[in-house]
């Protein structure tokens, strides 16, 4: 993990800490090529090209941002997306794992 990003995140609770490398593993395993890890406007984001996922965490929730989360939302009743069109994920609710490697393989590869 890129070192700003585990300063940034160690800051956190566990339960998100836990939440947070589990959606990390997805990013990496929903690409064919590694994202670029880093901060960028001080959030952990993952970058191929002009590409981007953005993991924000919260005390409770991680903001999810990635353009394909729009075109999944009638996949993801059980969540609530943001005006800004992010997906927030609270800690107790289940990861929707395979609905979000379309959506980052469709953000970071399309």
């Amino acid at each position: 993990m890129n070192e700003q990003v585990k300063l940034y995140i160690e800051k956190y609770p566990s339960q998100i800490t836990d939440m947070f490398d589990e959606l990390r593993k997805l990013i990496y395993e929903s690409v064919s090529s590694e994202p670029q890890e880093g901060l960028w406007a001080k959030l952990p984001s993952y970058f191929i090209g002009d590409r981007f996922v953005r993991l924000i965490p919260f005390k409770d929730h991680i903001n999810i941002e990635a353009r394909a989360v729009n075109e999944h939302k009638n996949e993801l009743t059980d969540y609530k997306i943001t005006p800004k069109g992010m997906l927030q994920i609270y800690t107790n609710q289940d990861i929707p794992t395979d609905i979000l490697k379309r959506i980052f393989s469709e953000t970071l590869e399309k």
